[in-house]
């Protein structure tokens, strides 16, 4: 399933697995810091009603003291023995520490009722202000007997006053007290809670690291791993010249595109690099056989000339010895006897031997001349069906082909700028050559018809066939594979040496020895077309 997603889409993935750990990460950090500070605010601020409170409870001492001297001196005013300055200054004092009192308890509330984000198990007032109440209310008793001039003087009412005194002060004295307990229990009352968190920061760090090794290994099997086979692929075929070595990828994305482009590059490149090959060794073998046909149109220019007088004297020589010797044996009355006509016999087959040899050699010797002669001639606009039916009707009146067939198919009419006479040379010997290959009984197929700018013939048999060797030397001069063993070896040097004259291409096949030949032979319709013919007939040759 993953192996479809495009890179973009990889990509994402793992930046959606680091997100997400980063975020559990980040959760999990975050959680523990602010609970961590919203702890400290409230331990701060819990702390800061210490002060508060053990001051409130100092000015409630302080009021104690004054309420227990105030005893002494109701007491004494009892017997006698206070003074009226002693009341004064007791009531006086009475009602400054009732005001400090009342001042501490103000500073106290108003820290109650600070509020603040904090952690609500240890920052629950509640108890305290409820506490504050308790004090506030028993302080209005005692503020409504600051301002009555006589209270001193009253023992009962001094007694209530001590009590509820002392009743404020454990009630003051129960702030920090409450304080410190909650404070101690506060541990006992999150172990629990920071157990699980503990746990819950484990797990969520695992979870994260699993994430992140998820990630990394996704990020090396999909980006990391192909792109180094990629890089790997590449330098094994950009340094160690290894073309036929192809990349193959598992998933199916971008990088899967690129290594199939990697490699059809490079099968493209190894068929530019064999059609160049093939290129160069066509070429090569077009500049040997141009190199054969120049060295035997040297040797036509300048040595036919020189054979042909003597071989024409040999050949006359032979036939005037053969009929001086018919006229010698006519002459003569007598009879020879049968050992005389048997050396008659075997003397008139040597001298048909010479004539033959010698005319031979000057069929030889007039190859040569033709090659010595080949070069621009002057092309019309030729019908080359009824050229082709001309040479095939020519060919069937010779008697070694009379229990051969040449059959001749044509797709309408086709004109080609081409010289008459060279064109029937080539397809004389095309035709021939195919004859010359068949068994009696044997068929030459012949096939005119129009293949795009050019004019196409295909000549084919169903004879002995060619060997690779016989087709790769096919158009050189000299070179013959005849099963009768006559032949110069020059006929399809000419034609071929015609058909290049005239911008066209000459292409042989064979399925084998005793499988039938096939010659495509291909010419311009046009002028014009030559240069565009050539090439083309490049391309075919190269492939």
């Amino acid at each position: 399933m993953f192996s479809r997603l495009s890179i973009k889409s990889k990509l994402l993935v793992c930046v959606a697995l680091l997100s997400v750990a980063t975020l559990i990460v980040a959760v999990s950090g975050f959680r523990g810091v602010y609970s961590y500070r919203q702890l400290a605010r409230t331990i701060s601020l819990r702390a800061s009603e210490l002060p508060l409170a053990g001051d409130l409870s100092r000015t409630l001492s302080d009021l104690r003291v004054t309420l227990s001297r105030a005893r002494q001196v109701t007491s004494l005013t009892l017997d006698g023995e206070a003074t009226e300055i002693d009341i004064v200054v007791l009531r006086h004092e009475f009602r400054t520490k009732l005001d400090a009192v009342e001042g501490k308890l103000q500073q106290y509330r108003a820290q109650l009722e600070t509020e603040l984000p904090s952690d609500p198990r240890f920052g629950d007032r509640s108890h305290e202000r409820k506490t504050i109440d308790a004090i506030e209310r028993s302080l209005k008793e005692l503020a409504s007997s600051k301002d009555q001039p006589d209270w001193i003087l009253d023992p009962v009412r001094v007694m209530s006053l001590s009590a509820q005194a002392d009743e404020v002060y454990e009630l003051s004295a129960s702030l920090p007290q409450e304080l410190h307990q909650r404070m101690h229990d506060f541990a006992k009352e999150i172990r629990i809670e920071y157990r699980t968190w503990i746990v819950a920061t484990w797990v969520s760090t695992l979870l994260a690291g699993g994430l992140l090794c998820a990630m990394f290994v996704l990020s090396y099997t999909w980006i990391v791993a192909p792109l180094q086979v990629l890089i790997d692929g590449s330098r094994r075929i950009a340094q160690r010249d290894d073309f036929d070595h192809r990349i193959f990828l598992k998933s199916r994305d971008e990088m899967a595109e690129l290594a199939s482009a990697l490699n059809e590059m490079t099968a493209r490149f190894q068929e530019i690099r064999r059609d160049l090959d093939d290129q160069v060794k066509q070429r090569t073998k077009e500049v040997v056989r141009s190199e054969q046909l120049a060295s035997v149109g040297f040797l036509a220019a300048g040595v036919a000339h020189e054979i042909n007088n003597p071989l024409a004297s040999i050949a006359w020589c032979a036939e005037s010895l053969e009929s001086r010797l018919y006229d010698i044996l006519h002459d003569d009355l007598t009879k020879p006897t049968e050992q005389q006509s048997a050396e008659i016999a075997v003397l008139r087959k040597y001298l048909t031997r010479i004539q033959d040899e010698a005319f031979r050699c000057k069929g030889i010797t007039d190859g040569l001349l033709d090659f010595s002669r080949l070069g621009d001639v002057e092309k019309q606009a030729t019908d080359l069906g009824e050229l082709i039916e001309g040479v095939i009707e020519m060919v069937r009146h010779l008697g070694k082909y009379r229990e051969k067939q040449v059959e001749f198919t044509s797709e309408g009419r086709v004109a080609c700028p081409v010289n008459a006479q060279e064109f029937k040379q080539v397809m004389l010997n095309l035709i021939t050559n195919g004859l010359d290959s068949l068994d009696p009984g044997g068929i030459v197929h012949v096939t005119l018809k129009k293949s795009g700018n050019s004019a196409e013939i295909l000549v084919r048999d169903n004879g002995c066939g060619m060997s690779p060797e016989v087709l790769e030397h096919l158009f050189e001069p000299f070179f013959t594979r005849r099963r009768d063993g006559q032949g110069t070896g020059l006929g399809l040097s000419i034609t071929y040496r015609i058909v290049m004259d005239h911008g066209g291409s000459l292409q042989p096949a064979s399925d084998g020895p005793g499988k039938g030949s096939r010659m495509r032979l291909l010419l311009p319709l046009d002028a014009k077309d030559k240069a565009t013919h050539e090439r083309d007939h490049e391309k075919r040759q190269a492939a």
